[in-house]
C-alpha cells in the first residue's frame, strides 16, 4: 500500500513540475510579446486600450511561435505544428494575458508610466509574475487531462 502512495506522490510532483515548465514556456512567449507591445505602445504614446491590444496580440504571436518552432524541430508538418501550438497554448496565454493586463490596469499610473520610469518596469514584471502563479494550476489541470502542453511534452 505504501508503494502505491509513493507512486501517486511522484506522479503528482511530476505533473506540477510539467505544469511549471509549461507555464515558464508560456511566460517566455507572453513576456516577449507583452514587453515588446508595451514598450512600442508607450514609445508611440498610445492610450491604454490600443497598448493592451498590441501587447495581447504580440503575446499570443510569440507564445504560439515558441511552441510552433519547438514542435517543428521534432518533425511535425507546418499544419500540425500550428494545430499543436493553438491547442497547447491558447488557454494558458489567455489566462496569463487576462491576469497581467488586469493587474496593469488596476495599478494607478501603471499605464501612464514612461519607459525611463522604474515604475513601468516594476509593474510589468509584477504583472507577469502574478500571471505565472495564476496560470500554473491551469496548465496542471490541462496536463492532467492530456491536453495543453501534455501533447508537446510527449514529443520530448
Amino acid at each position: 500500500m505504501e508503494h502505491s502512495h509513493e507512486h501517486h506522490e511522484m506522479t503528482h510532483d511530476s505533473s506540477w513540475q510539467t505544469a511549471v515548465s509549461a507555464t515558464l514556456h508560456c511566460l517566455t512567449g507572453c513576456a516577449i510579446g507583452e514587453v515588446l507591445g508595451m514598450v512600442l505602445a508607450t514609445w508611440w504614446g498610445w492610450s491604454t486600450a490600443p497598448s493592451i491590444l498590441l501587447a495581447i496580440v504580440l503575446a499570443f504571436f510569440f507564445g504560439y511561435l515558441l511552441t510552433f518552432t519547438s514542435v517543428r524541430r521534432h518533425g511535425l508538418t507546418f499544419a500540425d505544428a500550428i494545430k499543436i501550438a493553438f491547442a497547447a497554448d491558447t488557454l494558458s496565454i489567455a489566462v496569463m494575458e487576462v491576469v497581467d493586463n488586469a493587474f496593469l490596469i488596476g495599478i494607478p499610473g501603471a499605464m501612464d508610466a514612461g519607459l525611463a520610469d522604474l515604475f513601468f518596469w516594476w509593474t510589468l514584471a509584477a504583472a507577469l509574475a502574478i500571471a505565472f502563479v495564476v496560470t500554473v494550476p491551469v496548465n496542471r489541470w490541462m496536463i492532467g487531462r492530456g491536453r495543453g502542453h501534455a501533447v508537446v511534452h510527449s514529443m520530448h
